[in-house]
């Protein structure tokens, strides 16, 4: 026990030194981020570099988010004055999943203020994994599964991605029933990355949104797309 206990800490040290070494980081770029905007008339260089700068606070911010959860349509109250053990029930009971070791959280809280919340309308649940590959699990598992229900209501699941990167996925959804038709098999990767293959004529004239700049590299047997 006590050898678990020591393992949990150091893991638990290990994630939030790699939080913190996020939020460093982050924080240098938005130091440059914000001496680039102050120059944001200035040379095509510099507006390149913003860019990039933008990019990579994105792709920092999503990763520092890779091991939450969302959970949608789980009514008020419903959690109790106990919400980790709630949702570790929930996960068993009505998802399915058998965890081995059993799941642990960071944190688990609802997202807004209470008073926003309606029965309608209840506020979404969020909840950080000590483990990456569990909180992968529930969401794959949901997807398998949907839909699933707690009393009547349907709960939805959502990885914690920011908005920006979400808009970003949902831009490369409306291509996809013209590739189920021409049987190109496709996936998309964390955060924003889409594959296709094998690579055929017909791939290379599907329709891509305008509103990406996509870039493109090719291999001998697959086409990937990257945001």
């Amino acid at each position: 026990m006590d050898l678990k206990i020591t393992d949990l800490t150091l893991a638990s040290s290990s994630i939030r030194a790699d939080i913190a070494g996020f939020r460093e980081t982050a924080n240098n770029l938005d130091q440059r981020l914000s001496a680039a905007e102050d120059h944001i008339a200035a040379t095509p260089d510099q507006e390149e570099e913003l860019k990039s700068l933008r990019a990579k606070l994105t792709e920092l911010e999503d990763r520092s988010r890779r091991d939450n959860v969302r959970f949608f349509g789980i009514p008020e109250q419903k959690e109790g004055s106990d919400i980790k053990t709630f949702l570790s029930s929930l996960l068993t009971n009505h998802f399915g999943i058998e965890f081995s070791p059993p799941p642990e959280f960071q944190r688990v809280h609802r997202i807004g203020p209470s008073h926003k919340a309606s029965a309608n309308k209840p506020r979404p649940i969020i909840s950080c994994f000590l483990r990456h590959e569990q909180a992968r699990q529930v969401i794959s598992t949901a997807k398998a599964r949907q839909p699933i229900s707690l009393d009547g209501h349907e709960i939805r699941v959502a990885a914690d991605f920011l908005r920006l990167t979400n808009d970003r996925r949902r831009a490369f959804l409306p291509p996809c029933p013209q590739r189920r038709s021409l049987d190109i098999k496709y996936g998309l990767f964390e955060p924003a990355l889409r594959f296709l293959y094998p690579l055929l004529s017909p791939l290379l004239y599907l329709p891509i949104p305008k509103q990406e700049s996509l870039s493109v590299s090719l291999c001998t047997s697959s086409i990937f797309f990257v945001l």
